[in-house]
């Protein structure tokens, strides 16, 4: 039997390292950076600890750009192109390799005995068994080298890097787009956005929209296909987009990704349940109804619950009554979708008259704090099985059991024009009298402070709360990034 040479897997590297011959990066130059690369860039980059870097995230992010944008930065800075090395672990020349046996293949061929202090890159690093293993012994084997490692399965790499990296590894999450993102990546951020205000207890700046209507109109853009960059700055037509993005970010995801690191026998019936999930993202739904609904049991159910979360396509909420206690058995939870744009995948894209916008909209808003490390400390409300004894997000604080704001969404105006009809949201507030500092409901168009049943509430735009939100986290995400002594803090405004 044949058997890979060393000349072949050098080969297969000169492709994926084209700089080596051309000392350029040109699959980059029609991209924008993302708002996070600079933290990324010093993270990789830093040389103060030994560590290596674990990027994580979903398919289609931007992670693999990310990866070379810094490259063809180092590059253009001074550094070699020979001593960068880029590697895909999931092509199939270095299927039998182990990473150091590729290093090493590297570091004889390119480097040899020249004095070097190369990057590494080891992209979709799931794909190796135990490389949490091997990511280790190269951090402690190799200190004059930097190792950046990225994957998909976000959870499940955060998993295996706290249990055996400590100390070894940094992780870095890159989520979905954010609103503000998108419109930062499409050209149009200064066209629809103006500073409205500033709140002094969080330090974050309040937005608003010089035309409401013009911003929902890239408002409900962003919820069809606002959540990865490709596919958010693509011509194509949006029955195009909607299949594109089916294929590749939830396709891959549930035929190949999970399959092969879990062993998932029957993708029929995970993919069944992720198209139920995709349907009701934004709904409160029970392990019996699901069990019930796919046909599942419920002890394979939560096992899918936790591969969809792994592979970062949904995240589970949990539950809190009036009184912001939690219960002792969770048998009630929200699921959202990471990024809205995966309904439009399945389903076909929204116009903003559509029924299924309320979910949506609350899937937008919500998904613009998987960027923020509190987003643990968000829960729903319910202490009526009827929709009267809900409140959709309630933020808690995250060192006492007590919830600091909370929120109702909504995608219209009728709530501003008859406010006494939010019950549940005043009845929640009046339960917490000394402990929400700020109660809010999103609008569609209107904006301003009214009473609710006597409580003052706050009324936003839908499309300028989530721009405010994703806007303030990603600010501050980068402010703590630059501080050590940051306490993290101050990203619990509520615009």
């Amino acid at each position: 039997m044949l058997e890979i040479s060393e000349d072949d897997i050098l080969d297969r590297m000169r492709v994926d390292n084209p700089w080596w011959s051309t000392g350029q990066v040109l699959t980059v130059s029609d991209y924008k950076k993302r708002a996070y690369y600079e933290s990324f860039a010093e993270e990789a980059m830093q040389t103060a600890f030994r560590r290596a870097v674990v990027l994580m995230g979903p398919r289609r992010v931007g992670k693999t750009v990310m990866i070379h944008q810094l490259i063809a930065d180092l590059i253009e800075n001074g550094m070699p192109p020979e001593d960068i090395l880029y590697i895909s672990m999931d092509t199939p020349v270095y299927n039998r390799l182990s990473p150091e046996q590729a290093m090493k293949i590297y570091l004889k061929n390119l480097i040899g005995e020249r004095k070097a202090n190369p990057v590494i890159y080891f992209d979709e690093i799931q794909y190796v068994k135990d490389w949490e293993v091997h990511l280790k012994s190269l951090v402690d084997g190799y200190p004059s080298i930097r190792f950046v490692v990225s994957g998909s399965a976000a959870a499940a790499l955060k998993m295996k890097s706290a249990e055996s990296g400590a100390g070894r590894f940094t992780d870095f999450l890159l989520p979905p787009l954010t609103f503000s993102e998108y419109l930062n990546l499409k050209g149009l951020e200064d066209e629809v956005i103006t500073v409205v205000g500033h709140d002094e207890y969080s330090n974050a700046e309040i937005y608003g929209a010089q035309d409401i209507q013009v911003l929902n109109k890239r408002f409900v853009d962003y919820i069809n296909f606002g959540g990865y960059p490709e596919i958010a700055l693509s011509n194509e037509g949006a029955e195009s987009l909607a299949k594109r993005l089916g294929a590749d970010v939830i396709e891959k995801v549930l035929l190949r990704d999970l399959p092969s690191l879990y062993g998932i026998g029957d993708v029929t019936e995970l993919h069944a349940l992720f198209t139920t999930l995709a349907y009701n993202t934004g709904q409160e739904v029970t392990l019996d109804e699901l069990s019930q609904s796919a046909n599942i049991s419920k002890n394979t159910l939560k096992r899918y619950l936790e591969y969809l979360e792994s592979a970062f396509l949904i995240k589970r909420v949990e539950r809190i009554d009036q009184n912001a206690k939690r219960f002792k058995r969770a048998m009630s939870f929200k699921i959202y979708l990471t990024s809205p744009s995966m309904r439009a995948a399945l389903f076909g894209p929204v116009d903003e008259a559509d029924n299924a916008m309320g979910g949506l909209v609350e899937t937008a808003i919500f998904s613009q704090w998987f960027h923020s490390s509190h987003i643990d400390q968000l829960r729903y409300a319910r202490w009526d099985k009827s929709k009267d004894g809900e409140v959709d997000i309630v933020y808690l604080d995250r060192h006492l059991p007590k919830p600091i704001w909370c929120l109702e969404v909504k995608w219209s105006d009728r709530y501003y024009d008859a406010p006494n009809k939010l019950k549940s949201l005043a009845y929640f507030i009046s339960k917490n009298p000394q402990l929400i500092d700020v109660a809010g409901a999103t609008t569609k168009t209107k904006r301003g402070m009214r009473r609710v049943m006597g409580e003052v509430v706050e009324f936003t735009p839908s499309a300028e709360y989530c721009y405010t939100v994703g806007k303030n986290v990603l600010k501050h995400k980068k402010a703590v990034s630059s501080d050590e002594n940051s306490d993290e803090q101050p990203d619990l405004f509520h615009p």
